[in-house]
């Protein structure tokens, strides 16, 4: 694999089964993405899209795959300690639902990838927190602050090992116009400054004008 290949996928294929019933979600898809790149995958509801990511992001298998490299290392071989060495280390996330812990502050929850990869916590958590514009809410709890807010903290919390790929469903899906904009405005500044790799699912058109590529799903394939 090149190094400057991030993702490698071939022949994803996904299904899902209700008793007899089943249900195709991914056909036999292939992928590449290059270090550096933004790419947006575009499609309707139930096209895909997520399960595509949460495959990417090793959080569940494909039911067969050709092939499915990440940072050079093969996911479908890679034992279970493995792949969870490889999301802790190289894989950030950011949710539509923004996924904060309401028990602890948003500092905290920016702190959280650091503490589970066992790195220490330095000041680069507030520089990081004030480059999304939030140092002054870093106490507050997340149900004490705005969806915009919380969003801008789940971002943070994403980028905060720096990951080597940044994996982002919906992310303004929750939001206004306005915070929707500063989330785009974010994720375009590390890609341009740090040279962050992105892969961004949405199914709205104002996310695919800082992209390097855009990419539509339909029925499980991607579609020209």
């Amino acid at each position: 694999m090149s190094e400057q290949l991030v993702v490698e996928a071939r022949g994803i294929y996904h299904e899902y089964r209700h008793g007899s019933v089943v249900e195709p979600v991914l056909r036999d898809l292939d992928l590449t993405v290059r270090r550096g790149e933004f790419v947006v995958i575009m499609g309707p509801s139930g096209c895909g899209k997520t399960t595509l990511l949460n495959i990417l992001g090793l959080m569940m298998p494909p039911t067969r795959a050709t092939s499915l490299r990440l940072l050079g290392a093969d996911s479908l071989t890679l034992p279970d300690d493995e792949r969870a060495r490889l999301r802790r280390h190289a894989l950030g996330f950011v949710f539509q639902r923004f996924n904060l812990l309401p028990t602890i502050s948003a500092r905290r929850n920016v702190e959280l990838p650091l503490r589970i990869a066992g790195q220490p916590i330095d000041g680069s958590v507030d520089r990081l927190i004030e480059r999304v514009g939030l140092l002054g809410f870093a106490h507050k709890k997340p149900g004490q602050l705005s969806m915009g807010q919380q969003q801008r903290f789940a971002l943070a919390r994403a980028l905060v090992t720096r990951p080597a790929l940044l994996l982002a469903d919906e992310p303004t899906g929750n939001l206004d116009s306005a915070n929707a904009q500063a989330v785009l405005e974010l994720l375009s500044d590390v890609h341009r400054e740090w040279g962050q790799t992105i892969i961004l699912i949405t199914h709205n058109e104002r996310l695919t004008v800082r992209a390097d590529r855009v990419l539509h799903m339909s029925d499980g394939r991607f579609v020209d």
